[in-house]
């Protein structure tokens, strides 16, 4: 019994080595059809060869690489652990289990085996390289870098983990070294299609559209079916407000990848520029199926409620949004929608604007000033910072302060920080004294172009509106800095100087919650003279019916208006409304604005909504309009001075907060302090009131653009005289302050 086994023991053993040397010629022919891309024959051999010797490493791990390369993952992971099993010194083979959980989607798995590998063969470029890109995913960005540069230094050339390491570094923000590490990466392999595609990421984020989009198309001709590249090059065209070319990349990469992130956010973000809601709401929708947690989305939503005028529902989504990512930029927004929600008072908006300074300011470097000339006389820099030097209702409030402004007392920098340039545009570049482009500058940068352009006055115009650079103000780079003429509600920001404004706009009562201290001019604001408009007869003298008027935007509109406005209709018989924004004609805002006042019991024939025309059409649709009625709590601005200058009254009613009162500011500054109510009823009353005096209308129609010019509100000379008066004011007491 123990000789038949023996001696069967003996036979296996003798097969087994006489098989041993048949499998080494069978991996090696195994080994030649992986090569050559065989990967069915070279799997055939493997299992052969297992067949007789299941514990056979060779085999195990060329089963798990033609696995692999044919997608079958699952099968290649088993192959390969069974392989580590067999041999657990192989570096390679742990490796190669590690890039197969890493395909699947199984980055701590990844991570282990490879850490495996790069233990047993430290010098393993491989292996160092794909830790890296485990690691990344698990998002320890600083430690997946230091993998790819012990990869590199081991293989200068591994272009693979020059560009992966390119894209951890743009995941920190590392703009320069990621822009070098694609370079290089090109400079080994100028078609990579990865480095062309991260030469773009990184030149959106450098804002050098024109360098993004070179690198973007090269890497689309040579992979032309790229959704991720097609949505990025989408992303330039957005930043260039190439509306049309934007949205036809996003739809093509949607067409290709229905559910990209990138593309499905560049979408909804290019529906909204170009007034389509609707197509706005179907693509956040998308997103937060996706991405329940996102951000972004919800941003987006938020912007989506605002149009058509649902604030509080745009508020409650940026809050979620705040509670998962609480950046600057979401901060700003919702302290910008705090402005149209009714119960938002001065309390309200600056408890917010505190919100962004203790979440972001706070954490941000101060600049050492350099030395100054502290003579309280001399010739003072001034420098604008804004992003609405184009045609937008704060530039309007902007040019007449360098049109008329002192040159020989005041040097003007302006700071444009969008790309945005028009006619208004080339006004200011020709009043200015020195004009900077900014939108390409990083705060830094800019902090320090505006330290070597000496500037000793820093003016934020836009405050937390879109484009600000309120990170920059939060750096202190100039010796006084003040908020004005745009967004000018106070910042909260506690490197912020002083806040022009008025009494009215800015009441004694609320200034101590501000973070600035409050300068006061004739008005919060004024504009030029608008003389090209010719005047127009009392519209009610021919048509027999009063015809009211709100020309702003949609989402200033809230439902309140709405109620009192349609009281105010019911009780003036036959009365109309024309309604006219640039969002009017987005059918699903212009449809849900109408619908607003049917449920209040006005007529849908009695409302006229218009859309956008150009600025001369604009202002000659008050033509049309006997009376206009100020939105609120979000007040008109601009908008009410081009219907003053019109020859149309404006009904004012002063709230809560700043954004509330800013119409009754500029109303009473030109001597209506009648137009101006308290409470809804007064303000009922007083469109009521008037709409039966068409006489004292038509006399006042024709008056009143020389009543504005004759205050000192509405003569720009005498309101840029005051404004320089507290610019050399702030001027003289910083002296005297440093002096002392």
């Amino acid at each position: 019994m123990q000789s038949s086994a023996g001696a069967r023991a003996f036979q296996n053993a003798r097969l087994q080595k006489k098989f041993r040397k048949q499998a080494e010629a069978l991996i090696a022919t195994a080994n030649t059809a992986y090569g050559q891309g065989r990967y069915a024959e070279a799997e055939a051999l493997c299992r052969q060869i297992l067949n007789e010797l299941p514990e056979h490493f060779s085999a195990l791990h060329l089963l798990g690489l033609c696995a692999f390369s044919t997608q079958n993952f699952e099968a290649a992971k088993l192959a390969l652990k069974q392989a580590v099993i067999a041999d657990p010194r192989s570096a390679q083979a742990f490796s190669d289990l590690g890039a197969t959980h890493f395909a699947l989607g199984q980055y701590e798995e990844a991570r282990n085996h490879l850490e495996k590998a790069t233990a047993l063969k430290p010098g393993f470029p491989m292996a160092l390289a794909n830790l890296g890109n485990a690691l990344l995913h698990l998002g320890r960005v600083q430690d997946a870098i230091e993998c790819y540069d012990r990869a590199i230094k081991l293989k200068p050339d591994y272009v693979d983990a020059l560009c992966n390491r390119g894209l951890a570094e743009l995941a920190l923000h590392q703009f320069d070294r990621a822009r070098q590490s694609f370079e290089r990466t090109l400079l080994f392999q100028p078609r990579h299609v990865e480095a062309l595609a991260g030469k773009g990421l990184v030149n959106i984020e450098l804002k050098n559209y024109d360098e993004a989009k070179t690198a973007l198309e090269a890497a689309l001709a040579l992979r032309p079916g790229s959704a991720k590249i097609l949505a990025n090059r989408g992303r330039v065209n957005l930043e260039l407000s190439r509306w049309e070319q934007a949205a036809a990349d996003f739809d093509a990469a949607l067409a290709i990848s229905p559910r990209l992130e990138v593309a499905l956010q560049g979408k909804a973000q290019v529906s909204l520029n170009m007034g389509n809601t609707a197509q706005a709401i179907l693509a956040c929708t998308t997103l937060l199926e996706e991405n329940p947690r996102s951000a972004v989305a919800m941003a987006l939503l938020s912007a989506c409620f605002a149009n058509q005028g649902e604030i509080a529902s745009a508020i409650e989504l940026l809050d979620a949004a705040i509670a998962i990512a609480p950046d600057a930029g979401l901060i700003g927004r919702k302290i910008y929608f705090l402005d149209f929600l009714p119960d938002a008072d001065f309390a309200v908006q600056q408890a917010a604007r505190k919100q962004w300074w203790d979440t972001v300011g706070v954490r941000l470097p101060q600049t050492t000033l350099a030395p100054r000339q502290l003579d309280p006389d001399r010739r003072i820099v001034i420098g604008y910072v804004s992003a609405e030097l184009w045609y937008h209702s704060a530039a309007f409030a902007l040019l007449p302060l360098l049109r008329h402004r002192d040159r020989a007392k005041f040097e003007v920098v302006c700071y444009s920080c969008l790309p945005t340039q028009d006619e208004v545009t080339a006004s200011f570049k020709q009043l200015a004294d020195v004009w900077v482009d900014t939108w390409q500058l990083s705060d830094d940068e800019l902090v320090e172009r505006i330290q070597a352009d000496k500037v000793d006055i820093l003016i934020d115009v836009s405050g937390h509106t879109t484009g600000n650079r309120l990170p920059v103000f939060a750096r202190k780079p100039a010796p006084i800095q003040v908020s004005g003429f745009g967004h000018a509600s106070g910042t909260g920001l506690q490197t912020m100087d002083y806040v022009f404004a008025d009494p009215i706009f800015i009441p004694e009562s609320a200034r101590h919650l501000l973070a600035e201290k409050v300068y006061d001019l004739p008005c919060l604001n004024t504009i030029d003279p608008i003389v090209d408009v010719p005047q127009s007869e009392l519209p009610m003298l021919r048509n027999g019916h009063v015809t009211f008027g709100v020309f702003n935007r949609i989402n200033k509109i809230s439902d309140d208006a709405i109620r009192v406005w349609s009281k105010v209709m019911r009780e003036v018989t036959g009365s109309r409304i024309i309604i006219k924004h640039t969002l009017l004609d987005d059918p699903l805002v212009r449809e849900g604005l109408v619908a607003r006042f049917v449920a209040h019991g006005v007529a849908e024939e009695n409302i006229t909504c218009l859309g956008s025309t150009s600025r001369h059409e604009h202002l000659g649709a008050f033509a049309q309009v006997d009376i206009s009625l100020d939105p609120f709590p979000q007040n008109g601005g601009i908008s009410t001075w081009e219907s003053l200058y019109a020859g149309v009254p404006v009904v004012a009613k002063l709230g809560n907060a700043s954004s509330s009162r800013a119409g009754g500011s500029i109303v009473a500054a030109v001597g209506l302090e009648d137009w101006v109510a308290e409470d809804d009823e007064g303000y009922a009353a007083i469109a009521c009131r008037y709409a039966a005096q068409p006489d004292d209308l038509a006399k006042l129609r024709a008056e009143l653009r020389a009543r504005i010019v004759a205050s000192p509100a509405g003569n720009v000379e005498v309101y840029a005289s005051r404004v320089e008066a507290g610019y050399r004011q702030f001027w003289r007491d910083y002296c005297a302050a440093m002096t002392s």
